[in-house]
């Protein structure tokens, strides 16, 4: 028999753990709680299955079959209430693609004392075509500045001491083991490289290869494609170039090599002492001339934009975005017979997951304060273009948005049990995402696969350059089973599905896994856009808005 003493212990701890649950729970409403309810497995299947039908021809951008899914959207999101939120009262915000072309007389050379090399183009040198200028050159000194990276914060700069202006940097992609991996995939964006190589003065950046085993394309028959704006101007590019910055190239692993040892430098070497954050600049003694033309070509596409106007009179003035790509990579090279890229989990589940935040605020009768902002953007595939123009130019004032919450392939293939939350981490986010994730019962862990980069690498990234907080949920590594291993059966999946024709909606899903996203995604969204206080970056963290 138990004790009074056990049993009043027994019940009063019963009450508090009660306590704590009902606490845990009250960050919503029973009425929100209900409307969440709405998210369903199967309209986010059927949602899925015509995103990646055949007929879509897999979504590439300025093609009728991506105009077809922009339609498709459209219609969903006017079933569930929402508004046009494009320009001049239209879902649409035009988005031109320019795709830039390197002509095959391009011509790169090194110059020492000794004489001048004329490089191979396509085998050891390649250049990235430039989308403002159909003429290119550069005539000067080359320099090598390791990883390119000035962060005070990790107190480290590749620049400390070295003098670059007018003269072109050679650079190694990566960063210090130190730096966090959010931080490190920044500081290794190749736009990043080439920004901080232009605050400093340089002329030409040149992207060294450092594996030997790695395959040198080239880029002759391989377009660059870049955003311009209605005055004609590059507005988002892949690769950065300005009025300063005159070359981007990329140079083979033999020339890599050979240079850095003409300058008494060990490649090993050189990589061992980056990567425990020691610098290894130095003039390398030699020129690098170049000559070039770019030849262009537009492609008309556009961001599909929705609004759900918020409930208090101030702050509706001010938006949370709900982002996620509508593209995907058309057709392209066969791979076992198929040569149709149907994208259905890249992305067509996360646009699908992105219709089902739609669907729970269709059933929301008191809306958030703020605003709702839903994108379908263009050109993610093409590097983050659709955006990338939609965080530099978007439809509304940009000071007035205050957080984006993307949804790129959210992988769901197994039940849905933790997660983490890609760049979350940088700002006040992080304490929405934990607080939604344990109203789901989802724990939060850090990124499983920090060398995937993949904070860099969808379109949450657009706007943390503009200075909006922003993040990316992404799965975790519970399993049902305890094994905890989940990212192992992520990476079978990767290896077979991942940008090939075979990411159909015949792979593998759970699509109760992506309704339970949804609800997470927009439970998120709503707690910002419900709360007077806007996101903030950590105090000193490398996004803050100084």
């Amino acid at each position: 028999m138990i004790s009074n003493k056990y049993l009043l212990t027994f019940v009063l701890a019963v009450l508090l753990l009660t306590g704590q649950l009902h606490a845990q729970k009250a960050i919503i409403d029973s009425s929100i709680a209900m409307a969440m309810q709405q998210a369903s497995a199967t309209q986010l299947k059927t949602d899925i299955t015509y995103l990646a039908d055949d007929k879509l021809q897999g979504r590439m951008p300025g093609t009728e079959g991506f105009k077809q899914a922009a339609d498709y959207v459209i219609s969903q999101l006017k079933g569930y209430g929402v508004q046009p939120a494009g320009e001049k009262g239209s879902w649409l915000q035009q988005v031109k693609l320019r795709k830039a072309f390197i002509s095959p007389n391009a011509q790169v050379s090194l110059v020492n004392g000794g004489g001048g090399n004329i490089l191979a183009y396509g085998t050891e040198v390649t250049i990235s075509p430039s989308p403002a200028e159909t003429m290119g050159s550069v005539n000067a000194p080359l320099v090598f500045a390791g990883y390119g990276i000035t962060n005070a914060g990790q107190k480290y700069d590749d620049y400390a001491g070295l003098d670059v202006k007018g003269k072109a940097v050679m650079i190694i992609r990566g960063a210090p083991t130190g730096f966090p991996s959010s931080e490190a995939s920044h500081s290794m964006d190749q736009v990043t490289i080439q920004k901080n190589a232009a605050a400093h003065g340089a002329v030409a950046v040149v992207f060294a290869t450092i594996d030997s085993s790695r395959r040198f394309i080239s880029n002759l028959n391989r377009p660059l494609y870049s955003v311009i704006d209605d005055k004609g101007k590059v507005a988002v590019s892949g690769s950065f170039f300005s009025t300063q910055i005159k070359m981007v190239a990329t140079l083979n692993y033999a020339k890599t090599t050979q240079l850095l040892a003409d300058a008494e430098m060990d490649l090993a070497k050189v990589l061992a002492s980056l990567k425990t954050g020691t610098p290894q600049s130095k003039d390398l003694e030699c020129t690098i001339k170049s000559n070039y033309q770019s030849t262009h070509q537009d492609v008309n596409s556009f961001n599909v934009v929705g609004k759900v106007t918020g409930s208090d009179a101030l702050l509706k003035n001010e938006y949370v975005v709900h982002s996620a790509h509508l593209d995907h990579l058309g057709i392209g090279r066969p791979v076992e017979g198929d040569s149709l890229y149907n994208g259905a989990h890249d992305n067509a589940s996360g646009v699908s997951s992105l219709l089902q935040i739609a669907n729970i605020y269709s059933q929301v009768k008191v809306k958030p304060k703020r605003s709702i902002l839903f994108a379908a953007v263009t050109g993610e595939e093409l590097g983050e273009l659709g955006s990338g123009y939609f965080a530099v130019h978007p439809p509304v004032p940009v000071k007035s948005i205050v957080a984006d919450v993307n949804t790129d392939m959210p992988t769901i293939i197994a039940p849905l049990l933790s997660v983490t939350a890609l760049g979350a981490e940088h700002s006040s986010l992080a304490k929405v995402v934990d607080e939604a994730a344990a109203y789901l019962d989802l724990i939060v862990e850090p990124d499983p696969e920090p060398k995937e980069n993949r904070f860099v690498r969808s379109d949450q990234y657009s706007f943390v350059k503009q200075g909006i907080p922003a993040l990316h949920i992404k799965y975790g590594s519970r399993t049902p089973d305890g094994k905890n291993n989940l990212n192992e059966l992520v990476g079978k999946w990767r290896a077979k599905y991942y940008h090939k024709p075979q990411d159909d909606i015949n792979g593998m899903f759970d699509f109760d896994a992506g309704a339970k996203y949804a609800r997470l995604n927009f439970l998120i969204g709503y707690l910002v856009a419900n709360n007077t206080a806007k996101p903030e970056w950590n105090k000193g963290d490398i996004f803050e808005v100084k």
